[in-house]
């Protein structure tokens, strides 16, 4: 028995060949494709290519070549059928069971579909070559869309008396008809009506393209009719598990890792027009768990843009609680917010593709930082409020589905309460400006070392002990070559000291060619000078204070490193900022 070859397509549509083979195969990009090692055969040099555009994968030691079904097969040992119901259930899609079942699915699956096609072509080329419709046109011209839209999204308009029921009843039956829901009955005038009359239509298409729904707009102020409708939920449309747009914007995903997700049909055409395609739109309702998880299937971020206004505030606030339960490792969600008054339609033709891309990278924020930030606005200074702020934040933190970043957002969330109580924050080490203790020999010599942070005091150290044993470290020149400076100037000096002792030649503190104003402030401030004093001068011991003075500025290193990558963390919450973090974290233990 054959799968429906819509059934498969589907299959394939939704996931990446990348997505399929990275399960077993460890994966890395390169340009437009992906490499790694041959799972069809032991080997050091990657010859193993992906390529999620053209849809298949190629072994250049073997010769092995294929699909996703293919890839499965062969690597699991698995029949065709095993096969499809692995990649089915990985794409969440119900199993084929090839009963009666599936099989009446399957045919009324070819009537919605047929019925559609033929609705949203028809009204597509009405609006295209009917000059009746020219208030429609001025419509449109007034939103600055052109014909080049409407033809790619395959806009139509329907008129306000149509009659395309009757032309649909030759070829299906009515109870087909009405559960495509385009149209209804009308119980008093016993006659069927299509539910989007008079208003602009937006097919909305499942993943592989086909029109499966429609939006609708009223192109005239109304008090009585809503400004957008969609179509009711079918058999093969539910709102919660569809986005508009998504069977276009998904084939970007090989060039782009973001998608911009907003709230109206005019915001990605307006969007797209303007150049900006990686783009789609909820329908109508709050936005799903199904949804993200749909949209993390092909993008890494997920920015979510909804119009300036109270109610788009709310609806990321919704958003944004209903979302970060799908949180995960290398994904990321993100909000933008508008100026007040602007949807992202109207702010695009206003200021153009580069302005909305600048601006969007200045201003998105995370998702676990704009439910922080919410919240803590309605949050009063008294130990009540401030009980009511945390039990909230770590009850939506616990919603996170992955315990890994629920881990994380928790901390990250009672890390910025502890800060709103300067007695909580009074201990926290400060990374970055670490003061040396320095013996004071007097109060003036005390008062201008305090402006000297510990990274300085520490590369004086180093200068000096360099410059007071030039024959020494001459020779062992190796146990300096790759410590690393922070601050400009003496980063300087150490590379023109470098520099000369690589030179060969004889060298004297004189014929270093260095400002001697520095060379006296190395030698004033230096803390290392007054250990020297208490120590005979054997190489021995001058070593080991070069090893002791090494060590601590790589920790400084790492420090600086640490806290950029907890920084980055906090927003981006991935894995392999989190293993990097770990790694360096390790390092630092050992030294």
């Amino acid at each position: 028995m054959k799968y429906p070859k819509e059934y498969l397509d589907e299959i394939k549509t939704r996931l990446k060949v990348s997505t399929v083979v990275s399960k077993s195969v460890s994966l890395k990009k390169r340009g437009k494709e992906y490499v790694g090692l041959s799972p069809f055969k032991n080997e050091k040099t990657p010859s193993f290519t992906v390529n999620d555009e053209k849809e298949f994968y190629h072994c250049f030691a073997t010769s092995e070549h294929g699909n996703i079904f293919d890839f499965v097969m062969k690597t699991q040992n698995l029949k065709f059928g095993e096969a499809v119901k692995h990649l089915a259930n990985l794409a969440g899609m119900q199993p084929y069971m090839f009963s009666k079942e599936d099989e009446e699915r399957e045919k009324k699956w070819k009537e919605y579909s047929s019925i559609f096609n033929e609705y949203v072509n028809f009204y597509h080329d009405e609006l295209i070559k009917n000059e009746s419709y020219s208030n429609v046109r001025d419509y449109l011209k007034n939103r600055s869309l052109d014909k080049d839209q409407v033809k790619k999204f395959k806009i139509g308009y329907i008129e306000k008396n149509p009659s395309f029921f009757e032309k649909l009843k030759n070829d299906f039956s009515e109870e087909t008809l009405i559960e495509t829901g385009l149209f209804y009955f009308d119980e008093k005038k016993k006659i069927f009506i299509e539910r989007f009359r008079g208003r602009l239509i937006f097919p909305i298409n499942n993943i592989a393209g086909q029109p499966i729904a429609l939006g609708g707009r009223i192109i005239e102020k109304s008090d009585y009719l809503a400004k957008y409708i969609n179509s009711p939920e079918t058999i093969f449309f539910k709102k919660g598990s569809n986005l508009y747009n998504l069977d276009l914007a998904r084939k970007l995903s090989n060039k782009l890792d973001h998608i911009y997700l907003v709230e109206g049909y005019m915001d990605v055409v307006g969007l797209s027009k303007n150049g900006i395609e990686n783009t789609v739109a909820n329908l109508g309702t709050s936005l799903t768990d199904r949804q993200i998880l749909i949209l993390n299937q092909f993008f890494d971020d997920i920015i979510i843009c909804f119009d300036g206004d109270e109610s788009g505030y709310k609806a990321a606030l919704r958003a944004a609680e209903n979302s970060i339960k799908e949180l995960k490792p290398e994904k990321q969600i993100s909000f933008l917010f508008l100026p007040d008054k602007e949807d992202p339609d109207s702010f695009v033709n206003k200021n153009g593709k580069n302005y909305f891309i600048d601006f969007s990278k200045q201003s998105k924020i995370s998702i676990h930082q704009f439910i922080f930030s919410h919240y803590k606005k309605l949050t009063e200074n008294n130990p009540s409020s401030m009980a009511v702020f945390d039990k909230k934040l770590r009850s939506i933190a616990n919603t996170i589905k992955d315990n890994f970043i629920k881990k994380y957002v928790l901390e990250y969330f009672l890390e910025k309460i502890s800060e709103l109580t300067p007695y909580t924050s009074q201990n926290k080490n400060n990374y970055f400006i670490k003061k040396t203790k320095t013996l004071e020999s007097t109060k003036r010599h005390f008062n201008e070392s305090k402006s000297l942070t510990g990274v300085e005091l520490k590369e004086f150290s180093l200068l000096y002990l360099v410059m007071s044993n030039l024959q020494l470290i001459q020779e062992n020149i190796h146990l300096i070559e790759n410590i690393k400076f922070f601050t400009k100037i003496n980063k300087q000096i150490f590379d023109k000291i470098i520099l000369k002792l690589k030179s060969e030649e004889q060298l004297e503190i004189d014929n270093l060619d260095i400002d001697n104003q520095l060379i006296e402030k190395i030698n004033k401030f230096a803390p290392i000078k007054h250990i020297l004093k208490k120590k005979s001068k054997n190489e021995h011991e001058v070593i080991e204070l070069l090893d002791d003075i090494s060590r601590d500025l790589n920790n400084y290193d790492l420090e600086f490193r640490i806290q950029d990558l907890e920084s980055k963390f906090s927003k981006d919450l991935s894995q392999a900022t989190f293993n990097e973090l770990k790694e360096l974290k390790k390092k630092q233990n050992l030294n």
